[in-house]
């Protein structure tokens, strides 16, 4: 069904970088959302009004805001398709963090007000009417299967074009489909063992479920946001392109600016021989920006960092130091490796890459490289950066 919505509606399906195809995607998508969830609203007040059952109507105020999620979202892919402007250099296509915000506030709104509801019907249960239990548990059946594929379409989409608003919704589907098994479970317990004061219980669990939904939507935005590392296949990708140029010795200082999906930006140090003619350096960064762009879609920005090679002194130098670092700790990386000989004393200057766990102060890392290296050469002096990441 999948693929054939995509065909029928969205044109040009397999060119997801273009914006025009993600705005047809997104409208699909928040369209057909829209429609089935406004339905199995509809069917489940009315049932639930019917048979009088808290966890039923209950259920369908969640797909009522599940349908004004949708919306959200129609709205959201809208205003992400619009080109960059003056005010907006890097484009719109955040918009959907705040979107996937907006979603997650509407979930913990209508999960908390059902809470409040469940809890009433817990201490004044009522009896509900059997006249159309039958027909209730086959609209629940029916609404387990709608959303459950609704939430694949979603999660297969938003995996497609790489959109947080419809994993956000794909989230939302898949745990619409635990509540409404607990409302089904609810009518079948009433209807076959006169269990109708179990209703306010399933209520809650409801409740529950919707709520940490919620809860696990708003920490996923709230991190694309603030900003997060970077994916490891992102930066895998980064480093084997960098690999295959054998003038780039090293890279560190890699940054990965996300605005958006398809909106990225970077930056990083490579590492090449001073030696090495300033003109051919700057060919090879220049290739290596456009293979980034064209490749991965990352406007990239490289600094180069020239160092001495094939000197035996700088090089013994390096390895005894690297060899101090490493016994330090193995998560320890240095880079930028240089030395420069001074009339009373020498340098020792290069960074130190630290993880950002890692137990030891900034201050105190430098004192025990610094220790380790006077007790080799008094003569010598570090000066040491050190990055966290």
């Amino acid at each position: 069904m999948t693929e054939l919505l995509s065909r029928l509606f969205v044109r040009d399906r397999h060119n997801i970088a273009d914006p025009a195809v993600r705005l047809r995607y997104g409208t699909m998508v928040s369209i057909v959302s829209m429609l089935c969830n406004f339905l199995l609203a509809v069917m489940k007040f009315l049932i639930g009004t019917l048979v009088g059952s808290i966890v039923i109507t209950a259920d369908a105020v969640n797909n009522l805001s599940d349908s004004g999620s949708s919306l959200v979202s129609f709205v959201s892919f809208r205003i992400a398709a619009k080109p960059a402007d003056r005010d907006h250099p890097f484009g719109h296509a955040r918009i959907e963090y705040v979107a996937s915000m907006i979603v997650s506030f509407l979930i913990l709104l209508v999960g908390a007000e059902l809470l409040l509801s469940s809890g009433k019907k817990i201490f004044d249960p009522s009896r509900p009417d059997d006249t159309y239990m039958v027909a209730s548990i086959v609209i629940l059946t029916i609404s387990i299967a709608v959303k459950l594929w609704l939430g694949l379409f979603n999660y297969r989409i938003g995996k497609r074009i790489d959109s947080s608003v419809m994993r956000a919704a794909a989230t939302d589907s898949l745990m619409d489909c635990v509540s409404t098994a607990a409302a089904l479970l609810s009518t079948v317990l009433t209807l076959t063992l006169d269990w109708y004061f179990l209703d306010g219980y399933f209520g809650v669990f409801v409740a529950v479920l919707i709520i940490v939904a919620g809860c696990k939507i708003l920490n996923e935005t709230k991190n694309s946001i603030l900003g997060e590392r970077p994916v490891a296949e992102t930066v895998s990708a980064i480093r084997r392109i960098v690999s295959e140029y054998p003038e780039a010795l090293g890279i560190h200082d890699l940054i990965v600016h996300s605005y958006g999906p398809g909106h990225s930006m970077a930056s990083l140090h490579v590492e090449v021989d001073g030696a090495r003619d300033v003109y051919e350096t700057h060919d090879m960064i220049d290739n290596i920006e456009r293979r980034l762009g064209e490749e991965l879609g990352i406007l990239c920005t490289i600094h180069a960092d020239p160092i001495v090679v094939g000197d035996s002194e700088v090089d013994r130098l390096h390895e005894l130091v690297q060899g101090i670092v490493n016994t330090i700790s193995p998560e320890l990386h240095m880079h930028d490796f240089r030395f420069v000989r001074g009339t009373t004393h020498h340098n020792l200057i290069f960074d130190i890459a630290t993880p950002f766990e890692f137990p030891l102060r900034d201050d105190e890392l430098r004192e025990r490289i610094a220790a380790a290296v006077v007790r080799e050469n008094p003569l010598f002096r570090t000066v040491v950066t050190v990055d966290r990441e």
